[in-house]
């Protein structure tokens, strides 16, 4: 999925540097090809292969429209850290109804350490032990407009 573009690079610098880190904030719609998402993720690129970079998740909020639709008159928004909405929705059943219980925000204090083996298991491109076996080959793809891209003399 095509999330933005980057700057033009000069002589010396390099491309996967300057991604590294950058975080992206994408709507759950977009991740999912629907129309009514109301979760916004932030994903941070941890790697670059070639044109991809390779993301964890960093961070979640609601969209704006969501918060305020929520917020009603004689209705309160109440902020619990450390809670998910079905468990409070579940355990609040017996005293009095509640409905709409979202979480609002999830937040990254402590990331743990970065181990690539494991971000491409997430992404579904290695082993764990990170090396490949003999038995895998590609398959030739064949484009279906038949384009060839042309030979560059050098690079």
């Amino acid at each position: 999925m095509a999330v933005g573009k980057n700057k033009r690079l000069t002589k010396g610098e390099i491309a996967s540097d300057g991604l590294k880190g950058r975080v992206f904030e994408v709507s759950l719609a977009d991740l999912q090809n629907d129309e009514v998402a109301f979760r916004k993720f932030k994903l941070i690129t941890e790697d670059v292969q070639g044109k991809n970079c390779l993301t964890n998740f960093h961070g979640m909020d609601l969209t704006r429209d969501k918060m305020c639709s929520m917020v009603k008159k004689w209705q309160t928004k109440i902020k619990i850290p450390d809670s998910i909405g079905k468990d409070i929705e579940k355990a609040c059943q017996s005293i009095y109804p509640l409905h709409d219980v979202f979480v609002r925000k999830v937040k990254m204090l402590k990331k743990p350490k970065f181990e690539l083996g494991k971000l491409m298991e997430l992404h579904g491109e290695g082993s764990s032990s990170g090396k490949a076996t003999g038995d895998e080959t590609g398959a030739k793809v064949e484009r279906a407009d038949g384009y060839e891209p042309p030979v560059q003399e050098s690079v």
